[in-house]
Formats: structure tokens, C-alpha cells, sequence
């Protein structure tokens, strides 16, 4: 066993690492897009500007969110441009932890890896994961809004269902790609859930509306259909079935083979989140939603890929689990590092500047594979459902008094 001191080395060079990698790697995004909210809301704000005719001087970006982001965001009008990143920043490490406490958590605990040391570890890996490493350096909103819809599903798996919905609705009424989770609670039974995370969404957008009634007019009728506002479709970042497509015929700007597509990985996605319920593995259906929400999005550009985070600890999570005989699948844990790493190689960036060819096709579009891959092949638990209702019902009125082999292992949700 390492002494506490040789710990404490290693974990400090692990972060000095890379704290390096971060600050020094090529692709590091100058915090773009929290300038971009900075200036539309300053604009909004002190100059009675309209938020959607805000342009990042220089470029063709605008704010491109429904205006109950902007509302959310009005703080930022008080505040210094350093601040404003400060607190981007600091947001992003909370929601980072609350992620990683609920997701990873329960899995570590499960293996008895309790010291701090690995932690330290996790984090590192977690960070280096381009999707979240683009998220800090864009000063984007995206691991808040998973934290947000993980929030509703703890609730769920610790039997406070009741509760859950809220989460959802918020999140998909600061960014779009979140209303797929609203489908996921109708497709599972959760008729309350869904009700109470659209009634979220839709009070929180009437209350933007209610703020500047232009800026929700000028979203819902012009800038919430103007895809070139956001960037081009067919630009390599774009790692969606629709980015894919629109590599493959630039030209092309017909919709109907896009819809095809979108409907066949709704149909797939479906089938398979139903199944994860069945078999009582709420967590993979949660994470199957987030890998089609990626799928089936016009634009789901690298930093969007941090909803893939919960369906590689589902796979990292099996892969971990011994089989009666004491063994780990090794097979599943190459898999599990092999999709690690090219997630976090910057691969697709390879064809930036020409997405033609047969490798480029492979390549360029590497991340999309991995989505789709993990959707049609994520395993599920087959640990029948009633199981845990009952072992939780009779946990919660009679503590103490279940045998400890009927007890199933902890959701990763729960903590």
C-alpha cells in the first residue's frame, strides 16, 4: 500500500497535469460562449438591446438559447467580465461534483474505494473527457443542465418520484435538448413527472415571455428556426445524425432522409428505455435518453457530448461487476478504455478543414458511432423490478429487518 505521503505526491502532480493539458491544449476555447451570453445579456440589459440581434463582435454567433436562459443569466449584467468567467467556472465544478457524487459514487463505494486518493483520480479523468473539458473552456451551460435532469432522476431512484419533474422542466427551458427526458417519464409510466416537467418548462418561458415579449416572439417565429445562427450544419463539431448527413451532401438541404433517421433512433430509443424499466435500471434508461437527445439534435456539437457521461458509467459500472466466479469482464473494461480515449483524442478535429472520403466518413464522424453504439448495445440490469420496489418498501417502514442478501446493490443514482 502507498504511504499517504507517496499519495499525496501523486495526486498533486495528476492535477498539475492536468491543470497543464488544459490551460495549454490547442483547442482551448478562450471561454467563447460565456462571452457570447456576457455580451447579449449586457446588450439586453444596459443598452436596451434585442438579445437575439447580438453578435459576437467579429463573428456571425448570437445568442441562440430560449429567452428564459437570458432571464436566467441576467446576474451576469452586474458583474465584471472576469467574474463572469469566475462564476461560469465555478458553477460547472459544482455541477461536475453533484454528477460525479450521484453517478460514479455508489460504483466506488461498491468496489471499497473510499479514500480521497480516488477521487483525485476520477476528477482528473473527468476532466480531461473532451465533451467537459470543452464545456469549461467554452464557459457553456451543459453539465448544469445535466446535473438538473440527474436531480430528477435521483429523486426517482431513491423513492421521492413525487418530487421529480421540476429539474427536467428548467433544463429544457434553458436549452431544447432536454425535452426528450419529458418523453422518457411519458414512455415509462411517469404521467405526473412529465406533467409536472412541463408545466415547468412552460411557466418558466411564459415568465420570460412576460419579461420582453419581443425577445420570445422574435425566437419562436425567426432565431429558433435559423440553424445558420449556431454555425454550419456540416462543420465537424457537429456530431449529430444530422451533422453526419450534411458531410455527406453539403448541398443537400432537403429533410426528409434526416427524419427517417431521427425516427428510426427514436423507435430504438424507446424500445430500449422501456426495457431498462422493466428490468428496473432507471439509471440506463436516463442514460439511453441522453445519448438519443445527442442523436436526434440538428446541431449537438462536441461539448454537447457530456449526456454521454452517464451511459459510459453504466457500461464502465457492468463491465466493473464480477461474475459468480470472482472475474471482471476484461473484454468490457478494453471497451469501456478504448471509448474513454477516442473520446477524448480530438479525433473528429483530423477532418476539420474537409470531411470527404471514406475515412473521413469513419472518422470525422467517430463520435457519432460511439453515440449510436452505445444506444443500440448500452447493457442493462436484469435484476427483475418488483424486486426493488418491494426490498425499498419494506426498507422504508421497517428498517433493519431485510436479510442482506435481499438487498440489490445501490442504484448509481443513490447516495
Amino acid at each position: 500500500m502507498a504511504r499517504p505521503g507517496g499519495r499525496a505526491a501523486v495526486a498533486v502532480c495528476l492535477v498539475a497535469a492536468t491543470a497543464v493539458f488544459l490551460a495549454t491544449v490547442p483547442l482551448f476555447r478562450d471561454f467563447f460562449d460565456v462571452g457570447v451570453y456576457y455580451g447579449a445579456v449586457g446588450e439586453w440589459v444596459h443598452h436596451g438591446g434585442r438579445i437575439y440581434d447580438y453578435l459576437s463582435p467579429g463573428t456571425s454567433y448570437g445568442f441562440t438559447y430560449p429567452p428564459f436562459a437570458a432571464v436566467s443569466m441576467l446576474p451576469m449584467a452586474l458583474v465584471s467580465w472576469p467574474v463572469a468567467v469566475a462564476v461560469s467556472l465555478v458553477l460547472s465544478v459544482v455541477a461536475s461534483a453533484l454528477v460525479l457524487n450521484w453517478l460514479v459514487g455508489p460504483v466506488v463505494r461498491r468496489e471499497g474505494r473510499r479514500g480521497w486518493f480516488v477521487w483525485v483520480v476520477i476528477g482528473c479523468l473527468f476532466g480531461l473527457f473532451e465533451p467537459v473539458r470543452d464545456t469549461f473552456t467554452f464557459g457553456q451551460v451543459n453539465l448544469l443542465l445535466v446535473a438538473l435532469v440527474l436531480a430528477d432522476a435521483r429523486l426517482l431512484a431513491t423513492g421521492r418520484g413525487r418530487y421529480a419533474g421540476i429539474g427536467i422542466g428548467l433544463a429544457t427551458a434553458v436549452k431544447l435538448t432536454p425535452a426528450l427526458f419529458i418523453g422518457y417519464l411519458l414512455i415509462t409510466g411517469r404521467r405526473r413527472q412529465a406533467a409536472v416537467a412541463s408545466g415547468t418548462a412552460a411557466a418558466a418561458t411564459l415568465f420570460a415571455a412576460a419579461l420582453d415579449p419581443g425577445a420570445s416572439r422574435d425566437f419562436w417565429t425567426r432565431a429558433l428556426w435559423d440553424t445558420g445562427r449556431v454555425g454550419e450544419l456540416s462543420y465537424v463539431s457537429n456530431q449529430s445524425v444530422q451533422g453526419v448527413l450534411s458531410r455527406l451532401r453539403p448541398e443537400d438541404t432537403g429533410h426528409t432522409v434526416w427524419l427517417a433517421c431521427v425516427a428510426a433512433v427514436l423507435a430504438v430509443w424507446a424500445y430500449r428505455a422501456r426495457a431498462a424499466v422493466r428490468s428496473g435500471d432507471d439509471r440506463a434508461g436516463f442514460a439511453l435518453t441522453g445519448l438519443a437527445a445527442c442523436l436526434v439534435s440538428p446541431v449537438t456539437w462536441v461539448h454537447h457530448l457530456v449526456w454521454v457521461v452517464p451511459a459510459l458509467v453504466v457500461l464502465t459500472d457492468t463491465a466493473l461487476r464480477r461474475d459468480p466466479g470472482g472475474r471482471r469482464d476484461s473484454g468490457l473494461l478494453t471497451l469501456c478504455a478504448v471509448v474513454y480515449v477516442l473520446l477524448c483524442s480530438s479525433v473528429v478535429w483530423l477532418w476539420r478543414d474537409g470531411a470527404t472520403g471514406p475515412d473521413a466518413f469513419v472518422g470525422a464522424n467517430a463520435y457519432v458511432w460511439i453515440t449510436l453504439g452505445l444506444l443500440v448495445a448500452l447493457p442493462l440490469r436484469t435484476t427483475p423490478p418488483d424486486h426493488h420496489v418491494l426490498v425499498e418498501e419494506v426498507t422504508r417502514r421497517r428498517p433493519g429487518t431485510v436479510p442482506p442478501h435481499a438487498v440489490p446493490e445501490a442504484s448509481p443514482l443513490k447516495t
